[in-house]
């Protein structure tokens, strides 16, 4: 079953940190009297991961016996300072490969929350600061191992090489929530600008070129349908994402990147297995250069995993995800042609199998085996010339994940 980020919050609890008296400090000096600090929550999660691949670096030297260099470390805070306000925020650490400097603290999100209405029949409220974007079934909780039906998602959908794209963004989320006779309809769009970061400038081997990308104004949407308490669950993202490249020179010139992805999300669930599939289109388009001809490629995505629950902690899946970046040329075989690289690097066909176990309600432990035909959503950071990359590659992973 899938998280979201419009689901009630847990019972508070009363541990406090620096973070947390932080946040404390822009409520009212009266506000302990009233019971506010009762609402506070405190919440944190770790995962360290060993990846081994026999070619092909993932996230540090893989295939040199192996890599540690997968870390993840977040902690959050909420308060209620009001019955329809929330405060909350998380901070991420994560290491993906690359230098240690990677793993500085960054601002996951960070908003104020006011519900305009609550009852049971519904629920409507608008989120300001930094939200976390409603794509997919998993982006709004992806660094947390717990909410992963893996340690890695489906990378036709879910990129690690441009993460930064997808996470969050900074300005205003509007979502609603309507209970019906069968099931519930779920609703929300944010207005804002996208986070466009480093990650983004190497998939677009920008990244040694005298300039820099700047967000622009950008919008997130998605619709979300559970019916029968969650047994079927079905959902339609879509999102135009922007941003204006600026260049101190005339090489390469001010620009334009422009990033329209539509995703369409089913989920089926019984008691011991899910069978879950999701589907992408994606619109990536690079124009106004003066040293780079103007380019838009329709890049296309799917999935199909099943996962079976078996011994009460117990969880196993087999995933099959295909991504390819140009549907003009899944093979790849234009642009080897054209000399900017092997065509396998426009495609990935993977096939995964994973094992689960809940060893206690805060400790989990993973295990998942890649069988991979392509190099397209191989993070860039790890094997910077494509030449020297191979098609075929296999990887395994190990990773244990903490919460508390």
């Amino acid at each position: 079953m899938t998280a979201s980020m419009l689901s009630p919050w847990s019972k508070p609890r009363r541990r406090r940190s620096l973070g947390a008296m932080l946040l404390v400090a822009a409520v009212p000096a009266h506000a302990e009297d009233d019971g506010v600090l009762d609402t506070l929550q405190l919440h944190g999660f770790l995962s360290q991961a060993l990846v081994v691949t026999d070619d092909n670096d993932v996230f540090g030297p893989s295939s040199d016996g192996g890599s540690l260099e997968f870390t993840e470390i977040g902690a959050n805070v909420s308060l209620r300072p009001h019955e329809d306000v929330l405060i909350a925020a998380q901070v991420l650490s994560r290491r993906a490969g690359g230098e240690r400097g990677d793993a500085e603290p960054k601002l996951d999100y960070g908003l104020i929350d006011y519900q305009l209405q609550s009852n049971q029949q519904r629920n409507v409220g608008v989120q300001l600061g930094r939200f976390k974007n409603p794509f997919g079934f998993y982006n709004q909780t992806r660094d947390v191992a717990f909410t992963r039906p893996g340690i890695l998602l489906p990378q036709s959908i879910y990129f690690d090489r441009t993460r930064s794209l997808a996470l969050s963004g900074d300005g205003l989320s509007v979502y609603h929530e309507e209970h019906l006779a069968n099931g519930t309809l779920r609703s929300q769009i944010g207005f804002g600008r996208s986070r466009v970061e480093d990650d983004v400038d190497r998939t677009l081997g920008m990244e040694r070129l005298p300039g820099a990308f700047e967000p622009d104004t950008s919008a997130i949407g998605q619709i979300r349908y559970e019916h029968d308490g969650g047994r079927i669950i079905t959902a339609l993202s879509a999102a135009d994402a922007n941003a204006g490249y600026d260049s101190p020179g005339d090489f390469p010139g001010d620009g334009k990147f422009q990033f329209q992805p539509w995703v369409f999300s089913f989920q089926y669930n019984q008691e011991l297995w899910s069978l879950t599939a999701e589907y992408a289109i994606r619109q990536l388009s690079l124009e106004g250069f003066n040293g780079i001809a103007d380019t838009q490629k329709t890049g296309e995505s799917w999935y199909l995993q099943y996962q079976r629950r078996f011994l009460d902690d117990w969880q196993w899946l087999v995933r099959y995800d295909h991504l390819v970046n140009d549907r003009d040329d899944p093979s790849g075989n234009d642009y080897a042609a054209a000399g900017a690289g092997p065509g396998y690097s426009q495609f990935a066909k993977d096939w995964t199998l994973g094992l689960q176990w809940r060893l206690t309600p805060r400790v989990l432990l993973s295990g998942e085996y890649h069988y991979i035909d392509g190099t397209a959503w191989l993070p860039p950071q790890d094997d910077l010339d494509p030449s020297e990359t191979e098609r075929y590659w296999n990887m395994l992973l190990f990773q244990v994940a903490l919460r508390f």
